[in-house]
């Protein structure tokens, strides 16, 4: 066979001209493989960078004055990340706002670049001032990868960044698991956030609702760790402290609850058990529902045994007014009846505006649409007659005492149920023990062998040395606001919380009437079972001493919501 035509059928070696052709094409994949890896792993360095800063700056949400700067320089100067597959000329540190902090000032929340602070972790309203930031979102700085081919089409490289957010979840433990729809809340309101004036209305009572319906006024139940039954929530309610039980500050969930666990409940703080089971086990755990060391109230029974206690009331209408505090108009007894005129028996009672009947007329008086709160105005003079024997002297209780200041010229019901229970625990309250008739007493003090009273001495506990038990510190929710984001089914939702206030139980829920007997309006409504009054004490300072000793607890904890 001749050369030429030889070679021109040798095929030997055919393969390497194939490959030759393949071998860019495979380069090319290789290499674009190369690059999405790293710059998939440039985004991971980047975004857990974005995290660490987020929950850096998360920690200084405290909605103190300059909260919003300190966050911020926290995400900046505690962000020490480096990315390692960032392949350009400034170096591997990761920044935020460029890597410089700015002076602390109040309420700067608007001065960073790529740190954003909300108010709400859906991030519908953006916070404008130190006490409105809740949640901090941080996008770092963006940081490139050059590509390893180049030639790939036009790109030389890749941008990219990490973005978090973060907030504080703060838990409060040892509260009950009450909630309250906020009584001042305007209709047609869509701000979950809107605050309610608690130092406007420090002193002020409160008529809340037991109806079961999420208007403003109405009182509700959060969900516990004893779960939904009637027990479960008298036990949440009743018991003295609550072992583990906690729930979110900024946000809590509802649960429907049984109305006379709830009364039961309370009550047991006044000495009042319920009937049957007051004090329930629960998963084979008992509890403790002691009564305070002041339960002063307008109830008595007999000495002897452990008999039930009712409202003490006039025999007629004619002498309505003398058994028991029945005004008939907001207004002093003595401007009603006359100079010394006196109940035999009264408790804490309501502001004068909604003393006198079931409705009052505290709207008038206050300037709120709703009559549900009160002005903080109550009869001191006839209180302090029918337990002491005279009108009160000025300077008895400090204006400024426990804690509180009142706006009046003498002090609130809190403060002289505070006083009155420092002289129950000293032995020196006059009056602790007055006699009604009919073997019938009225007691400012749990008696020893009843059934809800303390093993000892003064057989309740004592708020200041020991937990209060007619302080409460329960959540403020703007319902309307809620049903308007959520729908009208708030359960088995996280709803936000507007404030977190700190009340005094004024007096038993229990239903009064006028008068015994049938005529003169004797059946006439004073007060509904599933009606609980309570004053305004002030904000609840979550994890402080809330006026005695360790009355809630408050657990912190930074965490990422994205």
């Amino acid at each position: 066979m001749p050369r030429r035509f030889a070679f021109l059928c040798d095929d030997r070696g055919a393969v390497a001209a194939t490959y030759a052709i393949a071998v860019t094409g495979l380069i090319i994949v290789a290499g674009a493989a190369f690059d999405y890896n790293r710059v998939m792993a440039l985004d991971s360095e980047m975004q857990t960078a974005a995290d660490h800063a987020a929950l850096a700056g998360a920690t200084q949400l405290d909605k103190q004055d300059g909260a919003c700067a300190r966050a911020g320089n926290a995400a900046v100067d505690l962000l020490r990340n480096v990315t390692l597959l960032s392949n350009v000329e400034s170096g591997n540190a990761i920044t935020a706002n460029g890597g410089s902090t700015i002076s602390v000032a109040n309420d700067q929340c608007g001065g960073f670049t790529g740190i954003t602070f909300y108010k709400d972790r859906d991030k519908t309203t953006v916070a404008a001032t130190d006490e409105e930031a809740r949640y901090i979102e941080v996008a770092v700085d963006t940081r490139a990868a050059r590509y390893a081919f180049t030639a790939i089409g036009s790109l030389a490289g890749s941008d990219t960044s990490g973005r978090a957010m973060a907030g504080i979840g703060a838990a409060i433990c040892r509260v009950p698991p009450l909630k309250i729809c906020s009584p001042t809340e305007p209709s047609g309101n869509t701000d979950v956030f809107l605050d309610f004036p608690v130092s406007a209305n420090i002193g002020a009572g409160i008529r809340l609702l037991g109806n079961e319906t999420d208007v403003p006024g109405a009182f509700g139940f959060l969900q516990t760790e004893f779960g939904s039954g009637a027990n479960g929530l008298l036990a949440a309610l009743g018991w003295d402290v609550r072992g583990g039980d906690c729930v979110s500050v900024d946000g809590v969930e509802i649960q429907n609850g049984v109305v006379n666990s709830a009364r039961d409940g309370i009550n047991v703080r006044f000495d009042m058990p319920g009937n049957g089971q007051y004090c329930p086990s629960i998963n084979g755990i008992s509890g403790t529902c002691s009564p305070s060391v002041n339960v002063r109230k307008d109830q008595v029974r007999a000495a002897t045994g452990n008999s039930s206690w009712e409202t003490h009331l006039g025999t007629g209408a004619a002498n309505a007014h003398l058994g028991a505090y029945r005004p008939t108009s907001a207004a002093t007894y003595e401007a009603i009846w006359g100079t010394g005129v006196t109940p035999l028996v009264m408790g804490h009672p309501r502001d004068m505006c909604h003393a006198w009947s079931e409705d009052g007329s505290c709207a008038a008086s206050t300037g709120f649409t709703t009559p549900l709160v009160g002005d903080g105005a109550w009869d001191i003079n006839a209180y302090w007659r029918s337990n002491f024997g005279a009108n009160y002297t000025a300077g008895t209780i400090a204006l400024n005492a426990y804690g509180v200041q009142s706006r009046y010229s003498y002090p609130t019901r809190y403060q002289v149920y505070r006083w009155e229970a420092d002289q129950i625990a000293a032995g020196s309250l006059p009056g602790v023990t007055k006699s009604v008739g009919g073997n019938k007493f009225a007691y400012a003090q749990p008696q020893a062998g009843k059934e809800a009273a303390t093993a000892s001495s003064p057989y309740g506990l004592v708020p200041g040395s020991d937990l209060d038990r007619r302080r409460m510190s329960v959540a403020v929710l703007n319902c309307g606001a809620l049903q308007a984001k959520y729908g009208n089914s708030l359960n088995n939702r996280v709803l936000e919380v507007a404030n977190w206030i700190d009340i005094f139980l004024v007096e038993p829920a229990v239903a009064r009437t006028r008068c015994q007997g049938g005529g003169g309006g004797c059946n006439d409504k004073f007060t509904n079972q599933f009606e609980v009054y309570v004053e305004i004490i002030g904000e609840t300072n979550i994890g402080g001493d809330n006026g005695t000793n360790l009355q809630t607890v408050r657990r912190d904890l930074p965490h990422l919501i994205e």
